[in-house]
């Protein structure tokens, strides 16, 4: 089963969201757990988890991705927003068991001059202070795509960070298609050596989701600047390859593109056209 949606505004609450995602035929999707500049997240509404669960289960809704802030920075040189990102961490998490077996997916961050080694050690002290063992949310370290001082641009990045992670069976991987490949990974001339590369370093069992976007950017540029599907440098045809690979066609895709609702929807019916089953 292809399972593709999208990044969906939470202004209405769950249900609102579910039912815009029946609306443009997605059967998974992702959603900001708060402002995405930060700030407090909104109270949650028992009722509202109740009737979205009911929706989910009779349109076969499911894989729910949570999207940490993008201020959040867990291995910044700011002693106050390394406490921002370990305290909204720990509530993020603590919401999603609201909505049990689903995912919470964030930014490694930007060291910020301190050095590779120094951000991940700071990222994975966050870590080791935030999982804890009954928690049944995944949480996605994102593949970056190496601007500046960010954490990510490489796989051996997410490998050193999981690595000192005691709940590692915690932790696994999304893999942004934009990003990869602004950062240097060829999926579109060799897409099987990409992955078996983030095998050989990360373990293919730990790619749990796929943002699936296309590039404003040519290969190894660096930026993260995502486009419309067919309209960017990766093009229509490498992501049909990505969506029916058989080491990725399982997994949920969610569409980041810069689209509104009826956009997503054109999307997701192009790229259910070219799944083969």
């Amino acid at each position: 089963m292809f399972k593709i949606g999208c990044h969906l505004s939470t202004s209405g609450g769950y249900l609102a969201m579910g039912k815009n995602a029946v609306s443009i035929d997605a059967n998974v999707f992702q959603f900001f757990t708060r402002n995405p500049r930060g700030g407090a997240a909104k109270a949650i509404d028992e009722k509202d988890i109740a009737a979205f669960q009911a929706l989910a289960k009779e349109h076969g809704i499911s894989d729910l991705l949570a999207h940490a802030p993008y201020t959040l920075n867990a291995c910044s040189d700011k002693a106050h927003i390394r406490q921002f990102a370990r305290e909204t961490m720990a509530d993020d998490i603590r919401r999603m068991e609201y909505l049990p077996g689903n995912m919470y997916n964030f930014h490694p961050g930007a060291h910020m001059g301190q050095g590779m080694e120094a951000g991940i050690g700071m990222i994975a002290e966050i870590l080791n202070e935030v999982l804890y063992p009954e928690q049944t949310t995944m949480v996605l370290l994102e593949t970056m795509a190496g601007k500046g001082t960010e954490v990510g641009g490489r796989f051996e990045h997410l490998r050193a960070i999981i690595d000192k992670v005691m709940l590692s069976d915690k932790m696994g991987v999304c893999l942004d298609t934009c990003h990869i490949y602004d950062a240097g990974y060829d999926i579109a001339g060799d897409l099987d050596s990409v992955l078996a590369e983030f095998d050989r370093v990360i373990g293919l069992e730990r790619l749990r989701a796929i943002h699936l976007n296309d590039s404003k950017n040519p290969f190894s540029s660096h930026k993260d600047r995502h486009e419309t599907i067919g309209n960017g440098s990766l093009g229509v045809e490498v992501l049909k390859t990505v969506i029916n690979h058989p080491r990725l066609k399982h997994l949920p895709f969610y569409l980041e593109t810069p689209n509104e609702l009826e956009g997503y929807g054109r999307e997701i019916a192009l790229l259910r056209g070219l799944y083969e089953e």
